[in-house]
Formats: C-alpha cells, structure tokens, sequence
C-alpha cells in the first residue's frame, strides 16, 4: 500500500497528479474538471475553498488568521470573482490556550474588515492533546463573478506581470521557525489583493496568486494549458534582497518560495504597460514588473524557460519537493 509523502502538499507536480488521478476519477464533474482554485457557478457566483496548517501560528508580518482570510480572498479574486461571504471552521487541539483563539479571532476580524468580506457561518472542533498541531482553520469563500480567465485567447506576445516581489512569505515563516542558521528582516507579504479586481475589468487574460510552489510551478502550470512556449527573464524578476540573500545561504531556488501578497497576471501585449502602471498605484503593487511574454520562437508548446542573467535558456519544471512544509 502506497503512502501519502509529505510532498503531496506541496502545491506540485506530485499535488496535481493526485488531483488529476483519484480526485478527479471519483468526483470529476465539468466544474471540478477546471482544476481552479475557485469553481465559477451557473449562477454567477464563485466558490472556493481551503484549508490552513502553517507553523508557527504567528510569524512576521502575519498569523494564521490573517492568512485564512486573505488566502480565500485572493483566490476568488485570482478567478475573476469579487469576494462577498467566507465560511470559517477551527480545528483545536485540546489544551490550546484560550488567548491563543482569542488572538486569533480578533487577526480575523481585522482581516475580514480590510478585506471587505463577512464569516457568515463556521464549526468548532476539539481533538485530543498529539492529534492535530495546536490549531487548523477551514474556509470557503464565496463571491460574485466579474470576469473569466481566457486561457483560450492567450497568444505568443501577451505579457507576464508579476505584482510585487515573490518569496517573502516563506522567508518570514522560514525564519520564525528558528530552523536555519540566518537572520532576516523578510515580513510575509499576507494581504488582500483587492486591487487586482479592475485588471479583470480592464482585459486581463489570467491570474493567479503566488502561494505553494511558488512563481515557478504556477506559471509551469500555465505553461502547460497553453499550445505556446512561457519564457521569463532572471534579471527582469523583482527579488526583494532579503529573499535572495537568504536563497544564496541556503542553497534554495527563490522561484519556488511562496508569496501570500503577490499574484501573476497574464496581461494583453498591447495593455501591459497600462496594467503595469495601475498596479503600482497600489502600495501592494509598487514593485510590479513585466517578467516576459508568451513565446513561439523559443521552446516548445507548454514548456516554462528561464532566460537567466548569463544569457542562457533554463528549462523549469514544476516542483517535485516540499522546500518548506506548512507555510499556509
């Protein structure tokens, strides 16, 4: 009998194929079969769903309850839907301190407000001391349907953006758990991506936000949809220093580091600049930047390349591993 890995959770090749395979043999239905984060209704309305298990609760920048609301926010937003409603279940291991949920509750609330969006029902559950980890949120998210993605009318020329500098969430996680000898500044970038909504409005072709897996393994996954090559540019990429100092130390590709602040957009060649323009208005989106384009010229219909700061063609492939486990 095959084990589930650790890796399974990685938001990677490994996720997919397991999606791909049992998931969708036993539930595949023609919306399940979109593989979305959020699944667009008849009725105009979008659902999505998620669960949180990031260690530590706290971290710099952020918390479990920050990155529960914002997570289910962004994900609807990344699927062309305004968030209105979230639903919001806690899973509590007995012992936990109460000022811990106390804590916690108020981070959602807060969120909530900034964000714009009620928690209109929820559940409470308790498990025994050693059978989950202090405490794990569900949510589901519903909103109201603004657009499509058009992955159907991406052609060679249209241009990637990416919205802010990526990584930063899986740094700060990464240092809060005191497990690798480096000290950082590094904030995680949780916050509502609220701003993006009028991208929609104003032509964008696609979207998604920068969560497990990183820039590397989303746009693999876009690469992958399409019947055209992904080509970025290394030194196009707005790393933050502290993010690539710290891939540097430890040997890690930051292109696999997690954002919870950050999304790529695939923007019409002759709008990206607009777009570009909008999104940095935002204070989430001062560091917006056009990273490349899709191609014809170079590489293979559904491939990901990398033009690195050497001048040479890297080919990526999504990822097979958990760099940082329990990151949300």
């Amino acid at each position: 009998m095959n084990k589930m890995p650790l890796e399974l959770g990685s938001g990677g090749r490994l996720m997919r194929e397991f999606i791909s395979g049992p998931i969708l043999d036993n539930l595949g239905n023609r919306f399940l079969n979109e593989l979305s984060d959020s699944a667009l209704l008849p009725s105009g309305l979008a659902l999505t769903t998620d669960s949180y298990v990031v260690h530590p609760l706290f971290f710099p920048g952020g918390d479990i309850g920050k990155l529960a609301i914002y997570g289910t926010v962004n994900d609807l937003i990344a699927a062309g839907a305004e968030p209105r409603y979230m639903s919001l279940a806690f899973i509590i291991e007995e012992g936990l301190d109460e000022a811990v949920i106390g804590r916690v509750l108020r981070s959602v609330r807060s969120a909530a407000d900034r964000a714009g969006v009620l928690v209109v029902t929820g559940d409470t559950k308790l498990v025994r001391q050693g059978q989950a980890d202090k405490l794990f949120i569900n949510t589901s998210g519903v909103g109201k349907v603004i657009a499509r993605p058009a992955l159907k009318a991406i052609r060679p020329g249209d241009k990637i953006i990416v919205t802010g500098e990526p990584g930063d969430h899986s740094l700060a996680v990464m240092s809060a758990r005191g497990e690798f000898p480096i000290r950082t500044a590094a904030r995680s970038d949780t916050a509502p991506l609220l701003f993006l909504l009028n991208l929609w409005r104003t032509g964008a072709l696609w979207m998604r936000d920068l969560t497990r897996g990183g820039l590397a393994t989303i746009l693999c996954e876009l690469a992958e949809r399409l019947p055209y090559p992904v080509l970025i540019e290394e030194e196009l990429i707005p790393f933050s220093r502290s993010v690539q100092a710290a891939a540097d130390i430890l040997g890690i590709d930051p292109l696999f580091l997690a954002s919870e602040g950050k999304a790529v957009v695939v923007a019409p060649g002759g709008k990206a600049e607009n777009m570009v323009k909008a999104i940095r208005r935002s204070e989430l989106g001062r560091k917006a930047a056009v990273i490349g384009q899709i191609g014809r010229s170079q590489g293979r219909p559904g491939e990901l390349l990398l033009k690195t700061s050497a001048g040479g063609l890297r080919l990526l492939e999504p990822l097979t591993t958990e760099l940082l486990p329990r990151i949300c």
